[in-house]
């Protein structure tokens, strides 16, 4: 029997897996922003390739010379996109059937080469009681502060 933390481990997983397919499995590290915040769920995520920090549309520019490209099509963008809110949902609902609180903000870091898994989570509001953040500031703020830092 799965256990409320096989559960919420196994959709985690699964946003991470869907990122590394977008990118064919060739990321350094890959980084998902996750909101849930009232009736508003949000996602992003982005990529540490070749010592460049990405954001999915720009991924290509990991490589000199027009080498290998990734499908960086709209299309796989938005699939990406709505299977993290999928995943985000099914955590909403994992955390009502257990009676746990739901993060409203989840920050995963995937370092592909050690297999570390680092995860960040807050339970305030983080933008909805904001009277101009929204969800998609936070996360190109995160993307940012990652990029400044190298973390």
């Amino acid at each position: 029997m799965n256990t409320f933390e096989d559960r919420f481990s196994e959709l985690q997983s699964d946003m991470i897996s869907i990122c590394m397919e977008y990118v064919e499995e060739r990321a350094d590290k890959v980084y998902v922003y996750a909101s849930c915040e009232e009736s508003i769920i949000s996602s992003k995520f982005f990529y540490l390739i070749n010592n460049k920090y990405l954001k999915p549309h720009k991924v290509n520019d990991a490589f000199a010379n027009g080498g290998e490209r990734y499908n960086i099509s709209s299309e796989r963008q938005f699939m990406v996109l709505d299977i993290l809110n999928e995943d985000i949902e099914k955590i909403k609902e994992l955390c009502l059937d257990y009676e746990k609180d739901m993060p409203t903000e989840m920050k995963l870091i995937y370092d592909v080469k050690s297999g570390k898994f680092k995860a960040e989570y807050k339970y305030d509001l983080v933008y909805t009681n904001h009277e101009t953040k929204t969800a998609r500031q936070i996360a190109d703020e995160w993307f940012d502060e990652i990029q400044y830092n190298k973390l």
